[in-house]
């Protein structure tokens, strides 16, 4: 169905999520290898789109001005689109920036989602889409999957029960690149499952006896990532804290959607500065349609 010429798409970009993280191996030209189970959460980004001569991008939300000056990879995943085609994208930054959880990868795939329907063509060749980064694939997947690869590789995940999530972030970049060079082993064995979890008690424990294998290496760098997964973990109701991805932001698993608000709002408290969110687990993947214009 082709777009009218006022009309205005706008998505979700959700964060993404790590359950766990681990790293396999690492390929001839540098690469790490990894096995994750990757699910979102219903908080994120926003971005809408409309019919425009030129492609041009502006930025709002508390960490907008972050990516001010930048070669955002929404206008990167525009270009890879279509170079030539115009659109207007207005990207409402509510993640953190280089915080582990996706937030670009999910704001790009918003874009293609976007701009596919807007310019009705397809989305790219998937062999394309690592040239956005490791974890477009997976932000284009319609629900958690298992990501093997160095993102390329999908599997979609057995059934996750319904849970919450404290997420924390100490308002720090830590660059993805940064933590892998200081990543020194050793490498994990793959660690999937089949069966269904039955609830957020067994999930926790599948998820305890995994890990994030570049906690270390990005604690090195920015050792308040501690401080982070102290303050979760000690939480009333906390079932397990993690780090996501290669850092710095951290989460806690709860059974209950109060027990991870109150968490919240008690770190919050103490620990002002931070960016402190509560938020339910996204039955699907990391992009989803608005309703409104």
């Amino acid at each position: 169905m082709s777009v009218a010429p006022s009309a205005a798409l706008r998505f979700a970009a959700r964060a993404k999520i790590n359950l766990y993280l681990h790293v396999t191996g690492r390929r001839a030209d540098g690469y790490h290898l990894l096995d994750s189970l990757v699910c979102f959460a219903e908080l994120g980004d926003e971005l809408a789109l409309e019919p425009a001569p030129e492609l041009r991008l502006s930025l709002e939300g508390p960490f907008g001005s972050a990516l001010a000056g930048s070669d955002n990879l929404v206008l990167a995943a525009a270009r890879l689109m279509n170079p030539t085609k115009g659109a207007a994208l207005r990207l409402v930054k509510q993640l953190p920036v280089a915080s582990g959880m996706g937030g670009g990868s999910s704001d790009a795939a918003a874009a293609l989602v976007g701009l596919a329907r807007l310019w009705q063509c397809p989305l790219p060749a998937s062999e394309r889409l690592l040239a956005l980064g490791a974890d477009l694939p997976v932000c284009l997947a319609p629900g958690p999957c298992f990501v093997g690869g160095i993102g390329e590789n999908l599997e979609p995940a057995p059934p996750l029960p319904r849970f919450y999530m404290l997420l924390a972030n100490p308002r720090r970049p830590l660059p993805t690149a940064e933590v892998f060079r200081r990543f020194a082993g050793p490498f994990s064995r793959p660690a999937r499952w089949r069966e269904a979890p039955a609830d957020v008690e067994q999930l926790a424990g599948l998820l305890a006896e995994r890990g994030n294998d570049l906690t270390e290496a990005a604690m090195s760098l920015l050792p308040e990532i501690g401080d982070l997964l102290d303050a979760i973990s000690g939480s009333p109701g906390c079932l397990l804290a993690r780090m996501s991805g290669s850092g710095a932001s951290c989460f806690g698993l709860f059974a209950a959607a109060d027990e991870a608000a109150k968490a919240a709002a008690a770190i919050q408290v103490t620990q002002p500065h931070w960016w402190v969110r509560a938020a339910a687990t996204a039955t699907g993947g990391a992009v989803a349609e608005l309703a409104g214009g």
